[in-house]
């Protein structure tokens, strides 16, 4: 880096490529893929058609669609190494933890460099199977085969359970793995696009994209949002405990976003979902901790434009569907194995090694070695 060019910490404003995936629009609170408007996508697509939409940059047609369907169907069912591999790992591992040494377990000749779609639907459609074999093993439960004749989704749902969900947890899960199939140059599909441009393989990538998951700054709030509203408790406390804890300097989960200068728009979908979906109290008790918050936050921090982000909303729509909440991140991440997988293609379609500079802060150079002598022939 040149002498006196001042670094930005979190590369924030810092444009580091080009995409034709996904555009975030912070300013103005808009999100859509491939030109396709999320709320558009949300009413009108299943998560299958929005899979094809991000890895071929097309919608499909109904035979298109049928055929999507139909490919990731026929990946789900895990080789028996993959199932040894499951079972091998121990029960105390964290879901994540074990979705992530899984997918490196998954590597082999069928996923060599560069990536290909038929590898983003291999891992799309794995990925689920995995996860849920791993979580029924820890809960001491056998696991479960797939049914071919539900949707990607609505099978990962019985993969977990062994029973064949509600329509309206499938709707409301559907919607949140839409909403959160991609959305830019995040931390995570940063992470995967770094390791692509080394030309080192999607599953690679999926694996650090994983671990930038690991960290609640960057896909590990909604769970801390529930823990949040739970020690609110009702309605009627939000807004004693919300003044409570800013007055403690505490942070509150569910609100302000780097992207967005106002409300993310995921967030106010998800509310639809809730609304409908939730436990009453549930979403009475969210709506109200979301209503005082803002005023707080408002006074408290004039100038921030702190918003409710997805995480909030998220939250109570991953509860309605019925989901523990160790599995919270687990399943975000399945959400956005499709986004991963497209921008893992469009990174090695026009690849160059992502290699930023640094500001060198360190001491002057020529200080005098005072330790011990070197040794060696």
């Amino acid at each position: 880096m040149a002498e006196g060019t001042r670094a930005k910490p979190g590369l924030e404003d810092v444009v580091a490529g080009e995409s034709a995936i996904t555009l975030v629009a912070g300013e103005t609170g808009g999100l859509a893929y491939r030109g396709f408007d999320i709320a558009e996508l949300a009413r009108s697509a299943p998560y299958e058609g929005v899979v094809h939409l991000l890895l071929y940059g097309e919608s499909p047609e109904p035979e298109a669609l049928r055929a999507t369907r139909e490919a990731l169907g026929a990946r789900r069912e895990l080789p028996l190494a993959l199932r040894r591999a499951a079972d091998a790992l121990p029960a105390e591992l964290p879901p994540l933890d074990a979705l992530r040494s899984l997918l490196s377990a998954m590597s082999g000749r069928a996923f060599a460099y560069p990536p290909t779609p038929d590898q983003g639907l291999e891992l799309v459609a794995k990925a689920p199977a995995l996860l849920a074999r791993t979580v029924r093993r820890r809960r001491g439960e056998p696991p479960v085969a797939s049914d071919r004749a539900l949707g990607h989704v609505a099978n990962y749902l019985y993969l977990l359970t062994g029973h064949r969900p509600a329509e309206r947890q499938v709707r409301a899960l559907e919607t949140y793995f839409i909403l959160l199939a991609d959305h830019g140059m995040n931390a995570s599909t940063f992470a995967l696009r770094v390791v692509l441009s080394t030309n080192a393989d999607l599953l690679s990538g999926a694996v650090a994209a994983i671990a930038a998951l690991k960290g609640p700054l960057h896909g590990g709030a909604p769970s801390k949002v529930s823990d949040m509203l739970d020690a609110v408790g009702t309605a009627g406390e939000a807004q004693a405990w919300v003044d409570a804890a800013l007055a403690r300097r505490e942070r509150l989960m569910g609100f302000g976003h780097r992207a967005y200068k106002t409300e993310d728009p995921r967030a106010r979908l998800l509310k639809g979902v809730a609304a409908t979906t939730a436990d009453p109290a549930r979403f009475a008790l969210a709506e109200e901790v979301e209503r005082v918050a803002l005023l707080a936050l408002a006074r408290a921090r004039p100038g921030q434009r702190l918003y409710t982000n997805v995480e909030f909303w998220g939250a109570v729509v991953l509860e309605a569907a019925g989901l523990e909440r160790e599995l919270f991140t687990p399943t975000f991440a399945l959400a956005r194995t499709a986004g991963w997988s497209a921008h893992a293609l469009e990174q090695a379609a026009d690849n160059r090694l992502i290699r930023p500079d640094v500001a060198y802060t360190g001491p002057e150079v020529g200080r005098r070695w005072k330790g011990g002598e070197a040794t060696g022939a």
